[in-house]
């Protein structure tokens, strides 16, 4: 991946200033200068230097008031701009050559209204540039910072927002992003938020390489409506990943609905759902479908590190809730677990006959109205050795009987490491919720919601184990050349020159030569292809004609082939008809394909051959370049491995041959990554074990010149 574009700025000074101006400050309470003023002066531990510009005031509320950031004579860290959108630019200009070191601009009005207010944000750049100062903005809700007490925001609900914790929020969307933060009111610690709105300067990526160093917090939370730069991007979540910091991810514009509505909202690229999954997925970025799903899972990973091999107990004070959430966990492919000897001794000496002592444990209400007896039982079920998580689903508000189990989960939770998840099912809240909350606790919604995070939380720790922290991605080359095709014949040449198995093939430009192709190479069964770059779906057009048995069939199929091609492109476009021998059975098709995508660069996608990939949708991707480890997880991956195993005594099929042919073209797309645009083999043949595979077609698309053109045409092909 290329250096230059994952260089990252030190924002300590943007997250924790030792002097800010406010520019735009204002004695009008409901304005955004005043309420910026108010969050900082009375809501927050500020303690550096404040400077309060506006050539409007000589003083606001007993302070002194300057009419230019000039007048400040040592440059603060932070300049706030609560100014007109006309005179966002000056005001920009003059912070930066003052030397002040980062601006937050609030203003809206740039580049999420069209082509003019993108012509500015480029002048906002080229300020940022030229001066070293760093933008966070425009048309941003400005910057939180809880564990701190810094407010540098103008939200009236900033005063209330200040729950501080170990999660920090890096947003595109202030709306998506403050849903986020009110998770405070059910008990979650929040220490920073970070929403860059327009991101003409500082973005998404900037903020989670700060948060991935930040010594306070553990896990990162992002909504992203687009990836803008897709280098940065990886190389901030791999350096998460490689000091241990979780990020959970919800990326809007999924649809073609959302990604419009993404587009109009911040301008930003949505991006193939598929591929941005895909790329989340090994970097270890967790996705999550909605903010519940998200609070839920970021809430506990803050609680604990996975190992991917955790285990369940279900606690709960009535019998159905019990059954309801063992069969979520088995449906979700989770693990129950089962209790030591002295775990089962324990609840037999602590409970009475009548409630249920194995997993899941079902302690009636009558026991729960005992604090004593409530407060044991937890305390076993949460203390064996074989349990991970322990998942206690309340059902109901329950006056007297759910405050006791509240207060027992925060006094257990208190003695134990393993996290207890409590599940507050009920519309009615009471004491019992607040307990929870108070004593640190975060109650989840439903079942449902809970199993889902704790899975998530699990396929986390699997993925940690799997990690590779040397990897690097390739990365996003930029081409602005068109796209250029090579006919099935010549990419099957390039394929061969580097050490993928193609059939015995040639071309022949007319019939007589087909006839002769066909007695060359057909060895009694014959296939016959058009060969053009210009034509991609041949056997649409009629451009395929298999089981050819003999010369004078040959001849035949050639001029009905060479006849249909010329009813889709001109002659100049056609190289002539491939022959080639059929691949004697059994084989498995499948099909190996590498696409550039525009911003995170060349993908690997894996899948059922054919017009199965189409059909089925059963396939994996993985990021360039490939290593032998990582092609065998995108084999294994998919549905159609258990065929390449051998699926109900049929024989197992050559998956070693198989890795290393995706191996070897990847390592030609790296060395040729300027170049290629496209390289598929669809079908390739996956033949029994130790018998290799072959490519039955394949295409290629480059910008420009060929790639390895000088080895171009050889072997049989003529």
């Amino acid at each position: 991946m290329n250096e230059s574009h994952s260089h990252f700025s030190d924002l300590s000074l943007l997250v924790h200033p030792r002097s800010i101006a406010l520019i735009g400050a204002s004695e009008r309470p409901d304005s955004i200068g005043g309420r910026t003023f108010e969050n900082l002066t009375a809501w927050s531990d500020f303690r550096g230097e404040l400077y309060l510009v506006n050539p409007g005031y000589a003083e606001i509320h007993g302070r002194r008031c300057v009419p230019s950031i000039r007048r400040i004579e040592q440059a603060p860290d932070l300049a706030i701009l609560a100014v007109r959108a006309d005179a966002v630019l000056e005001t920009l200009r003059e912070c930066g050559e003052h030397g002040v070191k980062f601006a937050i601009v609030f203003t809206s009005g740039f580049g999420e209204t069209g082509e003019a207010g993108r012509a500015i944000e480029a002048h906002m750049r080229e300020i940022a540039a030229s001066t070293g100062m760093r933008i966070y903005g425009p048309n941003c809700p400005g910057l939180n910072n809880m564990n701190a007490r810094l407010g540098l925001c103008f939200s009236p609900a900033w005063r209330i927002d200040q729950r501080s914790g170990p999660i920090g929020v890096a947003t595109q969307g202030g709306g998506l992003g403050r849903a986020f933060i009110q998770a405070m009111d059910r008990g979650v610690g929040i220490g920073l938020w970070c929403s860059g709105g327009n991101e003409v300067d500082l973005e998404v990526s900037d903020f989670i390489y700060y948060m991935a160093e930040a010594p306070d917090i553990k896990v990162i939370v992002t909504t992203l409506e687009g990836v803008r730069n897709g280098p940065r991007f990886m190389a901030a979540a791999l350096h998460a990943a490689r000091l241990g910091k979780p990020i959970v991810a919800l990326k809007v514009g999924k649809s073609a609905y959302g990604a419009k509505a993404a587009q109009s909202h911040t301008a930003a690229i949505a991006g193939v759902a598929e591929i941005n999954s895909a790329v989340f997925r090994e970097l270890g970025i967790i996705e999550v479908d909605d903010i519940d799903e998200m609070i839920d899972v970021a809430s506990l990973l803050s609680r604990a590190e996975p190992t991917g091999r955790e285990q369940v107990a279900v606690y709960s004070f009535s019998g159905g809730t019990a059954a309801l959430a063992s069969d979520m966990i088995g449906l979700a492919g989770l693990t129950l677990t089962r209790f030591a000897p002295q775990t089962l001794q324990k609840l037999r000496d602590t409970l009475p006959g009548y409630a249920a002592i194995d997993n899941p444990v079902d302690v009636t209400a009558e026991v729960l109205v005992n604090a004593e007896v409530s407060h044991a039982a937890l305390k076993a079920t949460a203390s064996d050795p074989n349990t991970d998580i322990v998942l206690v689903p309340i059902p109901v508000e329950y006056g007297r009987t759910t405050t006791l189990l509240g207060a027992s989960l925060v006094d257990v939770q208190r003695e134990v490491s393993t996290p207890i998840v409590p599940v507050w099912m009920s519309d009615r809240t009471g004491e019992g919720h607040r307990t929870i909350i108070e004593g640190g606790l975060m109650p989840m919604r439903a079942v449902g919601n809970a199993v889902l995070a704790v899975k998530r939380f699990i396929e986390y720790g699997r993925w940690r184990t799997r990690f590779d922290s040397a990897w690097v991605p390739l990365g996003a080359i930029a081409s602005h050349a068109a796209n250029m095709g090579l006919s099935e014949a010549r990419t099957k040449a390039l394929l061969a020159k580097i050490g993928i198995p193609v059939p015995n093939g040639c071309v022949a430009r007319t019939a007589d030569e087909a006839a002769q192709a066909w007695r060359d190479v057909a060895n009694g069964r014959g296939v016959m292809k058009i060969a053009s770059a210009s034509i991609t779906h041949k056997t649409d057009m009629g451009g395929v004609r298999l089981g050819i048995a003999s010369e004078r069939e040959a001849a035949e199929a050639f001029g009905d082939i060479h006849a249909n091609g010329l009813r889709v492109c001109a002659a100049s476009d056609i190289e002539g008809v491939l022959i080639e021998p059929m691949l004697p059975a059994p084989f498995v098709e499948v099909v190996v394909g590498i696409h550039q995508d525009p911003v995170f660069g060349h993908v690997c996608t894996f899948g059922l051959g054919g017009v199965g990939i189409e059909l089925f949708g059963d396939v994996s991707r993985r990021l360039l370049p490939l290593t032998a480890q990582s092609a065998r997880q995108m084999i294994e991956e998919t549905r159609c491995h258990a065929l390449l195993k051998g699926y109900r005594g049929q024989c197992a099929y050559d998956v070693d041959a198989l890795v290393a042919v995706m191996v070897k073209l990847s390592d030609f797309v790296v060395r040729h990554a300027d170049s290629v645009g496209e390289l598929e083999i669809n079908p390739l043949a996956v033949r029994p074990q130790g018998q290799g595979v072959v490519a039955l077609d394949a295409i290629l698309c480059h910008h420009g010149g060929e790639p390895a053109a000088s080895q171009l045409p050889g072997g049989p092909f003529r």
